[in-house]
């Protein structure tokens, strides 16, 4: 998913992994109001704050926030 795009959904589940081997990076599985599901990697910060239900958004060429 490009930076460019824009997306409102809802997170259906959240996921770490040190896929490199030295970087921790942290997803969030979310189910898009279009109804497909978009895996999305977000800031340690929002991730922290954001559990499953929660709705997150995202603004073309912004982070996603929570909503």
């Amino acid at each position: 998913m490009a930076n460019e795009d824009a997306w409102s959904g809802v997170v259906v589940k959240k996921s770490r992994a040190m896929f490199d081997g030295s970087n921790l990076y942290r997803r969030l599985e979310v189910q898009l109001d279009g109804g497909e599901k978009q895996n999305v990697k977000v800031p340690r910060d929002l991730w922290k704050q954001l559990e499953v239900g929660d709705r997150v958004s995202k603004e073309a060429g912004a982070d996603p926030v929570r909503r």
